[in-house]
């Protein structure tokens, strides 16, 4: 039998395992990299759908007082179907920000942007059915003044959103 202290312990050195743990960390570290790239990609993807959307309205209502609502109808439908698209793949990176990378303050950071985005599409849409009114209705001031309204709201969830997004940011390449 060899020299005791000339054996490796079982499992290989300290210095292996600490080896083996940089590895892992560093593949942990590509990975959570890889999934915010890709949020930010599914975000660039919404604010788009949004542009799409809003244009799309502002042709629905340029076509009245006959509106083409089949139109406007179908281009809800498709956006509807992109932002949930956008809005399954986002969660499922948050799950595996989560349970795979150990990253909870960087999954509740996407949770928190999903809850304001889902805020921006109801007040997006409030906000077009409020144009309309106007539109329809030019003379009834409270319609205006819920154009207005619902504006101020859209603008400060926009800047949540934003807020929120800073604050991802910083957790992301606090931890690099």
């Amino acid at each position: 039998m060899g020299n005791p202290s000339c054996e490796k312990p079982p499992g290989g050195s300290r210095g292996e395992v600490t080896e083996v743990n940089q590895a892992r960390r560093y593949q942990t570290d590509d990975a959570v990299k890889l999934l915010l790239r890709r949020f930010y990609t599914l975000q660039g993807e919404r604010v788009e759908a949004y542009r799409l959307f809003e244009e799309g309205h502002r042709a629905y209502l340029s076509s009245g007082p006959h509106y083409d609502f089949l139109r406007y109808r179908q281009l809800v439908h498709e956006i509807t179907l992109a932002f949930s698209g956008i809005s399954q793949e986002i969660l499922q990176i948050k799950e595996q920000l989560q349970a795979e990378h150990g990253r909870p303050e960087l999954a509740q950071h996407l949770s928190r942007v999903q809850q304001k985005e889902k805020e921006k599409l109801e007040l997006t849409a409030q906000l077009q059915l409020a144009r309309q009114n106007v539109q329809d209705q030019p003379g009834v001031p409270a319609h205006q003044q819920e154009v207005q309204e619902l504006k101020y709201k859209l603008i400060k969830t926009i800047e949540a959103i934003s807020e929120i997004l800073q604050d991802l940011k910083y957790d992301s390449e606090e931890a690099e």
